[in-house]
């Protein structure tokens, strides 16, 4: 029985001596077998559990570097001298980016076919999804009634004029959601779509997806888009309480569930092309679609897990249940240029009076 996964962080010098070490690779000797070497976006706090759990259960110790930025940079610069074996990130378009850049390899398992939905992975096996996030829409619970939106298609709605808040549209949720519209309407309805979108915005794109849920608390708009998880973030935020004052003042609305269903996205994995330790690699991102690190993902990080059958947090599942779009986001990811286009072409970051 796997024994519960201790708690560490990942100190900034410790962080300053891996990634010396990632640039020095080419001059370094081979790492032993029992261990592999992860490129994460995902922050510590959010990651170490699992792979602490991943060392306890395997006796493979995970050497991880962090960085918010440059993965895909580094891994090119360094090429087949590169000491990662495996990369985490967040975002369809991400590991979109890491297959079009070739750094990542394919991965035939039987455990990930079982544990992935196929719209969740790569149907080459470049990468795998591990986790979900709805992309919803945030509704005032004072302003807004029930019914009164339904459709990502409504955001568009002259009834709504004055009414959207939304992030920059070059953002990559923003974009992976254009792209969506893109793949069920084609693009020049999705323009006129976006076009309506921005004809509704209360101010001009701005801030991240907390931010939107403040301006909502603070009457400036009604209706915003976010990512599903940032409201139980905010709900539970001990540190900066006010935070909790925004998630009251708003409530979920899983949108286009009389058809095609939520928008989702990921955040997932993939072996790198220059994998020196590619057997423990796979073994990773196998242990992280399974159940004990699924449970994880779903109770500490407020995210929906991949694999059916694990258990949501229960804040999460008081938000009720919805129809995820199931269109694969291998097309999402080649529709993310297009829809990038399109945000340009309408002016979406200019706001309004552009």
């Amino acid at each position: 029985m796997m024994r519960k996964a201790l708690h560490s962080k990942t100190s900034v010098a410790a962080f300053a001596v891996l990634m010396a070490v990632a640039v020095g690779a080419a001059h370094e000797p081979a790492h032993a077998d029992d261990e592999v070497n992860l490129y994460s976006y995902r922050q510590p706090f959010l990651i170490q559990p699992l792979l602490d759990a991943f060392t306890e259960e395997t006796g493979v110790k995970v050497n991880v570097v962090y960085a918010k930025k440059g993965m895909l940079e580094r891994l090119k610069a360094e090429g087949k001298n590169s000491p990662a074996d495996a990369v985490l990130t967040v975002d369809i378009g991400r590991l979109h980016d890491l297959v079009e850049a070739g750094v990542v390899q394919s991965v035939e398992s039987d455990v990930l076919t079982r544990n992935v939905p196929a719209q969740y992975r790569h149907p080459e096996g470049l990468w795998f999804g591990l986790t979900t996030r709805g992309r919803v829409l945030f509704v005032s619970n004072e302003r807004v009634k029930d019914g009164d939106i339904k459709s990502y298609e409504d955001l568009a709605d002259p009834r709504f004029r004055g009414r959207v808040c939304t992030r920059s549209g070059k953002h990559p949720y923003m974009v992976s959601l254009i792209a969506s519209v893109i793949s069920h309407h084609g693009e020049a309805e999705a323009e006129r779509w976006l076009n309506g979108v921005k004809a509704n915005l209360a101010r001009k794109p701005q801030g991240n997806d907390r931010a939107q849920a403040k301006a909502i608390h603070e009457g400036v708009c009604d209706i915003a888009v976010a990512n599903t998880y940032y409201l139980g973030k905010m709900a539970t935020n001990e540190k900066q309480p006010e935070q909790k004052d925004w998630a009251k003042a708003v409530r979920i609305v899983f949108p286009n569930q009389d058809d095609r269903g939520t928008h989702v996205n990921i955040s997932g994995a993939a072996v790198t092309a220059s994998a020196k330790h590619r057997e423990n690699a796979v073994r990773l991102i196998e242990f992280l679609s399974g159940d004990y690190a699924q449970g994880i993902y779903a109770s500490d990080n407020l995210e929906y897990p991949v694999k059916d059958g694990v258990p949501l947090n229960p804040l999460v599942a008081s938000w009720g249940s919805f129809t995820a779009d199931t269109i694969g986001l291998n097309r999402i990811a080649e529709l993310r240029t297009a829809a990038t286009r399109l945000v340009d072409r309408v002016g979406y970051d200019q706001g309004l009076g552009s």
